[in-house]
């Protein structure tokens, strides 16, 4: 699941394998770019926003994609056999002398203006893996609606950019609150430690090939993924229910012990 460790690490395997080089193939395979040939421009970089990746080329372009639920961006050598999905799923190939990056089931993929890139990431919060991280801005944002869901504020981007599903439901573990709780009610020692215990979980992750929030062993994680297994403290079993309106998918995990605040009564032990 694409977070903003996840799309860190995407973004340093497509700079590492394309940075630097001219193109040698750009295939876009989305109508509205179906006819765009970059051949020969060479490649600046790519860096990371929150969720979202920019690829920039000479001449002033940008390739803006976002993995959402589903994408992945795959590298391979010149002769590997491509494999990340069937090749319908395919939506982009980028290819140097010596690598080829593919994109499979890419949600969202345009071409703009490197002088545009604000239009699409200019509504972000702090970035947790980024330059521009402010985590008295960060709290300040998440804080401004204090009836909101802490959950729902997590995972809105327009305050913090790079949590998810997983680290929304593990920072709350670890707070010892619910996601349900009105962000408003997270006591202020708790409140005061959230933005900088977000960006230590994401940093020690952004190098792992399988996240870790426990230091344990034999655990990776507290409670995401782990309904109705016992809790890792306590030995409740851990919940899951669903978080929003229901127009996205939001799994959301929490021990009914060692974690206060409203819930939802109809709360499953199973994400089944």
């Amino acid at each position: 699941m694409p977070e903003g460790d996840t799309v860190w690490q995407a973004a340093r395997r497509l700079h590492e394998a394309l940075a630097g080089k001219p193109l040698t193939r750009s295939d876009f395979r989305v109508p509205k770019y179906a006819t765009v040939d970059l051949t020969g421009r060479r490649v600046l970089n790519t860096i990371p926003r929150g969720k979202h990746l920019l690829t920039r080329f000479e001449g002033g372009l940008t390739l803006h994609t976002h993995l959402r639920m589903e994408g992945t961006w795959k590298v391979f050598g010149a002769g590997e056999r491509w494999r990340g999905g069937p090749a319908h799923q395919i939506r982009a190939v980028l290819s140097t002398t010596d690598r080829t990056a593919v994109g499979y089931r890419l949600q969202v993929l345009e071409l703009l203006r490197t002088t545009e890139e604000e239009q699409v990431v200019g509504h972000l919060g702090p970035d947790l893996l980024g330059p521009d991280w402010d985590p008295e801005r960060a709290l300040a944002n998440l804080l401004a609606d204090p009836a909101r869901q802490l959950g729902e504020a997590l995972l809105d981007q327009r305050n913090l950019a790079g949590i998810g599903n997983v680290y929304k439901s593990e920072l709350c573990f670890l707070l010892g609150v619910t996601p349900w709780l009105p962000a408003g009610a997270l006591p202020a020692d708790r409140a005061e430690k959230l933005p900088g215990l977000a960006k230590r979980l994401l940093e020690a992750n952004r190098d792992r090939p399988v996240r870790q929030t426990t230091g344990l062993h034999r655990h990776d994680l507290f409670v995401y993924g782990r309904a109705p297994r016992p809790c890792l403290r306590c030995h409740t079993p851990v919940r899951v229910a669903d978080q929003g309106d229901g127009s996205q998918e939001r799994p959301t995990y929490w021990c009914p012990t060692c974690q206060t605040g409203p819930a939802p009564a109809r709360g499953c032990g199973s994400a089944g």
